[in-house]
């Protein structure tokens, strides 16, 4: 992800995400963390072949040996084409470069295909913070991957890339 895909990211977080979208505000700080030889950050968008529609994003933050996926996000007509798996492999990727030990993340409790997703690769739920997604006042379910850099999902590595 570069500053000039950040338009187009919004975009798809609002449509994702109406009531607790990020700012563009906090993506240009993600990014900030992304470049050079002290980054700390990993962020990537996903297009459709042809190089048009951005219909993907993920961004994992690391810090010692701790990696947190900060979002992921895949279109609504890229439901179940195995995008969301492939960018998910992208920041499981970075975590091992980043030497992480283990990747924690967050899910809104009512969303259970994304849970699905993160069971695949091995992720396991350790905890709950209440009323976390705001204003909806809706509980995350805290998940941790340990050692990514052994995760697979479970029917087998995915095939692929469609994003940069």
């Amino acid at each position: 992800m570069r500053w000039w895909d950040i338009g187009s990211v919004l975009e798809l977080e609002h449509e994702l995400f109406p009531d607790d979208a990020w700012s563009a505000g906090m993506f240009w700080s993600e990014l900030a963390h992304a470049r050079g030889p002290l980054a700390t950050r990993r962020y990537v968008v996903a297009e459709e072949a042809d190089g048009g529609r951005l219909v993907g994003y993920a961004g994992l933050a690391a810090v010692g040996d701790l990696g947190d996926v900060q979002t992921i996000a895949a279109a609504r007509d890229q439901w179940g084409t195995g995008l969301g798996a492939r960018l998910l492999t992208d920041l499981l990727a970075a975590a091992t470069a980043f030497e992480c030990a283990e990747v924690l993340l967050e899910v809104r409790v009512d969303n259970t295909r994304a849970q699905r997703l993160y069971e695949r690769f091995g992720f396991e739920p350790i905890g709950f913070r209440r009323g976390y997604y705001q204003p909806g006042n809706i509980d995350a379910l805290v998940m941790r991957l340990s050692d990514p850099a052994r995760s697979v999902p479970a029917d087998g590595p995915v095939q692929g890339e469609s994003h940069g």
